[in-house]
């Protein structure tokens, strides 16, 4: 018996969109990054991109249990003596909350080449409006 790889002609990329609004950021995170590698599919297959685009919107509105907020902090560092910058989840979540989910997401993915390419098919907005109205996106309830 042959092992199945599916041929990129075969590969139908969908869009879908997600609203982060009262979701737990990991679990967010995770549902995201499956449907990004393409594990919902019969024909997944690990070193290829076999996964769909997935737009997040209200990224600003997404939920933490505990004291996550606070306590759980962001490294940073330049390289150059005195070039640490540390800034805390509240703080990223008010400044850049699309940075907060994209991180999560990239977090759960392959750090590779193939993690790379698919990272790009993730759209992330604060809001509730996106600009890819043309490609028809499928709600995708978590």
């Amino acid at each position: 018996m042959k092992t199945y790889i599916p041929k990129l002609k075969e590969i139908n990329k969908a869009w879908w969109v997600v609203d982060a609004e009262g979701q737990r950021l990991g679990r967010l995170a995770s549902r995201v990054a499956t449907i990004l590698r393409g594990k919902h599919r019969p024909i997944y297959t690990p070193h290829l991109d076999t996964g769909d685009f997935v737009i997040v919107v209200n990224a600003g509105k997404v939920s933490f249990t505990g004291r996550k907020l606070d306590q759980k902090t962001y490294f940073s560092h330049s390289t150059y003596p005195g070039g640490s910058r540390i800034i805390s989840l509240r703080q990223a979540m008010d400044n850049r909350p699309e940075w907060v989910v994209r991180k999560a997401v990239w977090g759960m993915l392959p750090h590779n080449r193939l993690g790379r390419k698919l990272v790009k098919k993730l759209k992330v907005y604060p809001g509730s409006q996106h600009p890819h109205a043309a490609q028809q996106p499928k709600k995708l309830d978590l």
